[in-house]
């Protein structure tokens, strides 16, 4: 275990970590704008808090993450930041994988390939082929990914279901992009807003909710550790009045 994993680990109970931790990964832009720099300085400089949460996690043993990287809103933005983006992916994953490898990270993407330049997905599809058989943290990239098309893609799917069984809330949920994953304890979003942003609707029904003030480029170890601590001082009822620990 690292040194800065060790640092947050005083007053934090491992025995109660979330299964999942979620993540909206907000603030790039402001982190860059104040600081007087352009908003892909921001988009670079958050690649250092990619970095550092998924190496805590694993460290820390929770199971699942799952980041929201980009969504089927962010296709609204200016054109050269998403190049921007794109590369940025790729080459974080140039540069990740074989360490992501070693610690035993399996990487899945959630969203859709459409409209996503084929050298992303070849840089994608490497990196969930080479990790498949991993079996440490569980690495989610909400890619290309909306909340509402998640619901309709499974809509659709139970429709031409032959034969079509009855529609519960499980079967439902084998039709999700996060099919066999168990849904997030834990939502975190950075930079103060208090907003789903159209991000795992359906997942985050009972998920603890817990705010940031800090700009995603400045979220580490200490302020995941923050976050994990402020989850394990909630009750979880899951609308009954016992306590539930996950």
């Amino acid at each position: 275990m690292s040194r800065k994993t060790k640092l947050i680990l005083p007053g934090l109970d491992r025995q109660r970590l979330p299964r999942h931790v979620a993540i909206i990964m907000d603030g790039n832009g402001r982190w860059a704008k104040r600081r007087g720099r352009p908003r892909v300085a921001g988009h670079r400089e958050g690649m250092n808090s990619v970095r550092s949460v998924i190496r805590t996690c694993g460290e820390l043993g929770i199971p699942h993450l799952t980041l929201y990287a980009f969504s089927t809103e962010n296709w609204r933005r200016p054109v050269r930041e998403i190049r921007f983006l794109m590369n940025l992916l790729i080459e974080f994953l140039n540069r990740e994988l074989d360490e992501l490898h070693c610690q035993g990270v399996r990487i899945r993407m959630l969203g859709g390939r459409e409209r996503i330049p084929a050298r992303v997905l070849a840089s994608i599809d490497q990196a969930i082929t080479q990790t498949r058989r991993n079996r440490g943290l569980q690495l989610n990239l909400a890619f290309n990914y909306g909340g509402r098309r998640e619901l309709l893609d499974a809509v659709g799917a139970y429709v031409n279901l032959r034969p079509r069984p009855a529609l519960t809330e499980e079967v439902f949920s084998r039709l999700l992009y996060t099919a066999e994953l168990p849904d997030p304890d834990l939502l975190v979003r950075t930079s103060g807003e208090y907003r789903l942003s159209n991000f795992l609707l359906w997942q985050l029904a009972y998920a603890e909710i817990v705010v940031s003030p800090v700009l995603w480029p400045d979220f580490r170890e200490r302020e995941l550790g923050q976050v994990l601590r402020e989850y394990q001082k909630r009750e979880r009822r899951f609308g009954g009045v016992k306590s539930v620990h996950a």
